[in-house]
């Protein structure tokens, strides 16, 4: 006997689930609903079986196939419109002429006997057997009354509470001799309840029903299909689940990671590949697809995760859906009912309320609290560029084939034949993402000269003078080993400006992508001598003298990273004595924590006390930033070592002009007045503090986050470059670190961030604008509002996330503290309107 599987419906109650796939496709337990009622044929020795496929046909054609894996033989018959149930099998019945065959929808789960069912049905002789349930609630489904042998006496479809007259329903499994065939008129629209039913009993035609004993469950809406999950997991159908049952209702696939600190509470499943996290909790009825990625903190109950999800650290998820390829960044909450469509972005703290509806491809911004269903809008996504490139975690944010896009879109910005330069940090996930970089570049008639690995300034400097138009460097993001920063350059090494940033986008969103033609295939290129060159025009420019004869000793920290490369070939030229730490490649630790880099700058401070070392330094892994710690063993902040380097080059130079970003404390304007030196305020744009450092005259610019400019070298931020110069400096003013800092007034600069809806931005800087009439404005960057004994507040919106940055410094902390907490009140209130 054949069979026949309906697998044609919309499944319209079940968006957005089914917006973009198949009803019969919906996973229960990690395997579509239709390969569930396949098996189950397959058990009941079914090898030939007929699929009926409308709605995106090719996708269920794909996925089955011809049936070889289930051990059947798999035709298909497409219906080009809606020919309803009856319809859809009349559509395939040049299959079907010879023997009797079984009908079963695609879309309910379902153990019922089957075997026993073409018994009765043979026994009793029957034209047609439906196969019928009893169920709490009839008023979806079709009523069937049959009398003490079987045979159907009526039909109700659908009836209201007044017209119930039984709990037995049709399951939509039928059981049928041929020559039911030709009651159904071809190529219309035709109903198997709702038609051919009621005219076959209305002329006595032996219609009976097979009442079944096993589970059914028609997976219509988004409760059944959650409460189809469960009964799964709970034993009450029999499936075949691929997992092994490590413990009593916790069913965990092949190759899962599930860390031994998670809380499993079961019944549960975890897919093939996912990876579970310490200190997370997964809850009862939780199903997770494959290669899904549950953090530390996030918390799970009865939430159904499909394939390729990124579950953030603390999110909590609980009676809702979440489609595949969906990332829940950071403290999301979904709640009960709600149901997320695939390749969504569900932002940092977001809100996405119980039944709300998210469609596929949609943004949520972050702290967004979502109420009512996102259906028509948009994909939100603001801007690809943050504050350090294009950053994200890696492998969910950024992964290969988003490298290949990014780096395609970058080359088609620049001419054929032009060169790039790449380079990475010591990380394995750099180095891998690198690849797909290279590929895309060459494959786009882009010269690459790959320095390797190598400290960000070398990449700088490279490609500023190589003739190259541009650079690519990967790195670890500070603080966080799982995510990466992708950092464009232009022909100066310096970070790609806004305009740039935005034609990249507009190609990059269009995905009109050049590509070579076989012969204009670019070359990979590896510069032989890229260490030396930097490190001699290095010291080529800037000035040590005096640094010998000062019988100097610094301790040197590498983090593990790039710049242990160069400082053993740089420190051997200059003739000062050096105990260096951490100066090796570290690829499985490339940065690390807030808690981690404390413990280091205080094992740095030990060091250059128990040394009686003038100074210690810490880079960060890239060599780009740089951390200072006093002869006495005293860390300095990043707020006055720009002020102590800023004081040493003014003392020196006694003129000429230095950058520095809004945000600076206006300690910085008197000691350059002191030393006779003028202070050119920029935005808190990386390009603009770069922009301006190129201009003549410059002697300095540091951006108060670690970031050190030295002009006469390059106009990029350079830790290597400035520790250079801090060496030359200290030996020749002949004052140590701690006199220098001693010297420099107090600041008293403080720093909020308020929460403000991407939505609000406008308004917010607005609001601004009008309660600052009375006051002097600039508007460098932000808003910075400056009273008349001096005092000023800074309100600058973050351009990657959805918050607002504040500065506020005045003659006392307290009046600080009361000029920042009034802007605040200023920044939430039109925020909340």
């Amino acid at each position: 006997m054949k069979a026949v599987v309906m697998a044609g419906g919309e499944g319209t109650r079940l968006r957005p689930m089914t917006a973009n796939q198949p009803k019969p496709l919906l996973p229960v337990i990690n395997r579509p609903i239709m390969e569930h009622v396949l098996r189950l044929l397959r058990r009941h020795g079914f090898t030939e079986t007929v699929v009926t496929v409308q709605f995106l046909a090719a996708l269920v054609r794909n996925y089955f196939g011809d049936g070889d894996e289930l051990g059947m033989s798999l035709y298909y018959a497409t219906e080009d419109t809606p020919l309803g149930t009856a319809g859809s099998v009349k559509n395939a019945a040049d299959k079907l002429r010879d023997e009797p065959f079984l009908v079963i929808s695609g879309d309910a789960l379902t153990d019922m006997d089957l075997t026993d069912m073409i018994r009765f049905h043979r026994e009793n002789g029957a034209l047609v057997t439906i196969g019928l349930k009893r169920v709490p609630n009839p008023l979806e489904f079709g009523i069937v009354i049959v009398d003490d042998r079987g045979r159907v006496e009526r039909f109700l479809e659908k009836p209201t509470w007044g017209q119930v007259f039984s709990d037995t329903v049709n399951t939509g499994v039928y059981v049928m001799e041929p020559e039911v065939l030709d009651e159904i008129a071809a190529g219309g629209v035709v109903d198997w309840s709702a038609d051919v039913f009621p005219r076959l009993l209305a002329r006595g035609a032996p219609l009976y029903g097979y009442v079944a004993d096993g589970y059914w469950e028609d997976v219509g809406t988004h409760e059944s299909y959650l409460r189809a999950q469960a009964d799964v997991l709970s034993g009450r159908v029999r499936v075949d689940i691929d997992a092994f049952e490590v413990s009593p209702g916790v069913w965990v696939a092949e190759g899962a990671s599930v860390d031994a600190d998670a809380v499993l509470k079961g019944p549960l499943y975890v897919g093939d590949y996912a990876k579970v996290e310490a200190g997370a909790e997964l809850r009862e009825f939780t199903v997770l697809g494959s290669n899904v990625v549950v953090r530390e903190g996030a918390f799970l109950h009865r939430a159904v995760v499909h394939d390729n999800v990124y579950v953030g650290p603390s999110a909590h998820l609980r009676g809702c859906v979440v489609g595949k390829n969906t990332d829940l960044m950071t403290g999301v909450r979904i709640e009960e009912g709600a149901v997320v469509g695939d390749e969504c972005i569900i932002e940092a703290e977001a809100y996405v309320s119980s039944g709300v509806k998210v469609y596929p491809f949609k943004t949520v911004e972050a702290g967004a609290v979502v109420n009512t269903s996102v259906i028509w809008e948009p994909r939100g996504q603001r801007s690809l560029f943050g504050p350090r490139g294009v950053s994200g975690l890696v492998n969910v944010e950024i992964t290969p084939e988003l490298c290949v896009r990014l780096a395609s879109a970058y080359a088609t910005t620049l001419r054929k034949g032009a060169s790039v330069i790449t380079s990475r940090d010591s990380s394995r996930a750099a180095r891998a993402l690198k690849r797909a970089v290279i590929s895309a570049l060459t494959a786009s008639a882009i010269n690459v000269l790959d320095l390797e690995a190598a400290p960000l300034p070398v990449s700088r400097f490279h490609t500023a003078r190589e003739n190259a138009v541009g650079g690519i460097a990967l790195r670890t993001t500070p603080g966080d080993p799982q995510s990466v920063d992708i950092v464009f350059m232009d022909e100066h090494g310096a970070d790609l400006s806004q305009g740039a940033q935005r034609k990249l986008e507009r190609v990059f969103s269009r995905q009109e992508f050049r590509r070579a033609f076989p012969g204009e295939i670019a070359e990979l290129s590896f510069p032989a001598r890229a260490i030396e060159d930097y490190t001699y025009e290095l010291l080529r420019c800037v000035d040590v003298t005096g640094v010998r004869d000062a019988d100097l000793k610094v301790v040197v920290d590498c983090a593990g990273g790039t710049s242990s490369l160069v400082l053993p070939s740089l420190l051997g030229r200059v003739g000062v004595e050096v105990l260096t730490v951490n100066n090796r490649l570290d690829d499985a630790s490339p940065t690390e924590t807030l808690a981690e880099r404390r413990r280091a700058l205080q094992r740095l401070s030990e060091l250059v006390g128990s040394a009686r070392a003038a100074f210690g330094v810490r880079f960060d892994p890239v060599g780009e930033r740089i951390a200072l710690v006093d002869e006495t063993g005293q860390l300095i902040s990043e707020e006055r070592a720009l002020l102590v380097v800023l004081d040493l080059v003014a003392a020196e130079r006694r003129g000429g002009r230095v950058a520095l970003p809004v945000t600076t404390t206006r300690v910085a304007e008197q000691v350059c007045r002191f030393h006779g030196v003028q202070v050119e305020w920029t935005s808190t744009a990386l390009d603009a503090l770069t922009t301006a450092a190129r201009a003549e005259g410059m002697v300095f610019a540091a951006d108060g986050r670690g970031g050190f400019v030295v002009p006469e070298f390059g106009p990029t931020v350079d830790g290597l470059a400035v520790f250079l110069r801090l060496l030359g400096l200290v030996a020749r003013t002949r004052l140590s670190l701690s006199q220098i800092d001693a010297r420099i007034p107090q600041a008293r600069l403080l720093r909020r961030t308020v929460p403000t809806p991407w939505a609000a931005k406008g308004v917010v800087m607005r609001s601004v604008i009008e309660a600052a009439e009375l006051y002097r404005i600039d508007t460098t960057d932000g808003v910075r509002v400056v009273a008349q004994d001096g005092s000023w507040a800074l309100v600058l919106p973050d351009p990657a996330e959805a918050v607002t940055h504040l500065w506020a410094e005045a003659g006392d902390v307290d009046s600080a503290q009361s000029l920042i907490e009034h802007w605040a009140r200023v920044v939430e209130g039109a925020a909340a309107t």
